[in-house]
């Protein structure tokens, strides 16, 4: 299985959850839009501090599994799991929170 392959498995299921999730808590457009600049800020710093430890050879990549789109040296496919964290992570608080539906 390549790389983006599994990225989408998790994105797909985090972006269910996440749906799901707002659906049956009717949760605000305040929330999607947290959750929008939570992602954000993580993509950035995915690409930044994944970028450098690349150029400082920490790990490397199989490219045969790439696509080969990079954003300054990380691989596109790298920008999945704060994607799916990003989703998932505020979609379980909410879930997991005790009361019946959000304000």
């Amino acid at each position: 299985m390549t790389y983006a392959g599994l990225a989408l498995v998790f994105v797909g299921l985090s972006a269910a959850v996440a749906a799901g999730v707002a659906v049956v808590r009717r949760l605000p457009a305040r929330w999607w839009l947290t959750t929008a600049v939570t992602v954000a800020v993580l993509l950035v710093l995915t690409v930044v501090f994944d970028s450098l430890m690349i150029i400082s050879d920490l790990f490397r990549f199989d490219e045969s599994s790439l696509l080969g789109v990079r954003l300054w040296h990380a691989p596109v496919e790298d920008l999945a799991w704060p994607l799916a964290a990003g989703l998932l992570l505020p979609a379980l608080r909410e879930l997991l929170d005790p009361r019946e539906t959000s304000e």
